[in-house]
């Protein structure tokens, strides 16, 4: 079956308006429609209590297919800084706090690692991109994961995406270029999220023939 067959409507798991942007985007080539929570305001909060992206992943995804009767994608990603024992991790959006802004948990990051120099400071981001099928489509469900590696920076920079981007050195940028200095299209084609996204639709297919069975 072919990624044209896919359900008309796919709704993303996420109320982030910088992740709904990056996956509707990256979703396109499956022509569907995307909705974000913010079409479903009867789905309350979420919460993550999965130890794993992978976990969390699933338990978004699911939840919001079973509560909507729709294919529900998942997205949950983070920071995982090596200095840090792979601190924040899963708790990359609530690192500083439970309400944490971008602006304070960038500012958490700096200080924990105040004084750790480069060659210390390698970090990745990644993202486990899940997506689940309700019960009455039969229930199918898989999970994939990309990775980006880079460095932590020393100082913010950049206007573009969101979360930890602006301190975010892309390994293989030219110049070091910061993720919050790369256009969409160019974040894209290298990121976490691009990675874990074109992987789900490798086997979209096959997540597709299960649907009903």
């Amino acid at each position: 079956m072919s990624p044209t067959a896919a359900p008309a409507v796919v709704v993303l798991a996420t109320r982030n308006s910088g992740k709904i942007h990056e996956l509707s985007a990256l979703l396109a080539p499956l022509g569907v429609a995307v909705r974000g929570l913010a079409d479903h305001p009867e789905i309350g909060e979420i919460e993550e209590t999965g130890a794993t992206f992978e976990e969390n992943a699933l338990l978004k995804a699911r939840a919001v297919a079973a509560a909507t009767g729709l294919v529900a994608v998942a997205d949950d990603s983070g920071l995982e800084v090596d200095a840090l024992g792979g601190a924040p991790g899963v708790y990359s959006a609530r690192y500083a706090d439970p309400g944490a802004t971008d602006a304070r948990n960038n500012a958490k990051l700096l200080a924990a690692l105040a004084g750790v120099p480069d060659e210390r400071r390698g970090c990745r981001f990644v993202s486990v991109i899940a997506a689940a099928a309700p019960g009455a489509l039969g229930g199918a469900e898989t999970a994939l994961r990309g990775t980006w590696e880079g460095r932590v920076a020393h100082d913010l920079r950049g206007g573009n995406g969101f979360g930890y981007d602006p301190l975010f050195i892309d390994r293989e940028s030219p110049g070091s270029r910061r993720a919050a200095e790369m256009s969409r299209e160019e974040k894209n084609a290298v990121s976490h999220r691009g990675k874990a996204l074109r992987a789900l639709l490798a086997v979209w297919p096959d997540f597709v023939a299960k649907l009903g069975a």
